[in-house]
């Protein structure tokens, strides 16, 4: 499956050939570097491993060096992600296979096609049964009922099981999880700016890394 790393610009929103307003968000897509190839005989499997956004070797092992200088001869980068079943990508009029040091694009998205978009949703710490479960609380504040609201009442049994279920719906900690939003359209490429629009929002905080798979 090809896919791309970006990162979460913000929303935005266009207007489509129906003249309708349709929200979108905007992802600068790329571009990523060919880091690694994995293959079957060394590796077990097949995958394509892409690096994106530079980073100050100052900053970074010598090991990550060695491994982006040896392998694509290219400069450290922040984010690394494989991806199986890659495919041929298109240089010029006709399809190749990747090679190490190739450059991946907005060249690879198609206007109108549809795309899976992956991210790291927005972490907002430890939550109640309210905010976190979408409970309606106990009711009104009538026969006694003071200052249970959001409260998200009983759990369970007494003396049988004697304990709570696990997987009970209570208060914890809510968000930072990887969130897969799947069938998303493509509603604009803008290769000039290493720009693509989807519709509707995806996971994660402006600037956060996304995924992007097609």
């Amino acid at each position: 499956m090809q896919g791309i790393i970006g990162k979460k610009v913000g929303m935005t929103s266009i207007y489509n050939v129906e003249g309708k307003n349709v929200p979108c968000t905007i992802i600068e897509a790329g571009p990523c570097i060919v880091t690694q190839i994995r293959t079957l005989e060394k590796d077990g499997y097949e995958a394509v491993q892409l690096g994106f956004e530079e980073k100050k070797e100052k900053h970074t092992t010598k090991a990550m060096i060695g491994h982006c200088k040896k392998n694509a001869d290219t400069t450290p980068k922040k984010k690394f992600v494989e991806f199986k079943n890659f495919g041929q990508i298109k240089k010029g009029e006709e399809f190749v296979d990747v090679k190490l040091g190739d450059e991946i694009n907005t060249g690879i998205f198609i206007e109108g096609e549809w795309c899976d978009v992956i991210g790291t949703s927005k972490g907002k710490g430890f939550q109640g049964v309210v905010k976190r479960h979408g409970f309606n609380g106990v009711g009104g504040q009538t026969h006694g009922q003071h200052n249970r609201l959001r409260a998200p009442g009983s759990l369970g049994a007494s003396s049988w099981p004697s304990r709570v279920f696990k997987g009970m719906r209570m208060g914890g900690r809510t968000g930072g999880d990887r969130v897969k939003m799947i069938s998303l359209r493509v509603l604009k490429v803008i290769p000039e700016s290493n720009l693509v629009l989807v519709k509707g929002s995806v996971p994660g905080a402006k600037g956060s890394y996304i995924i992007i798979e097609r």
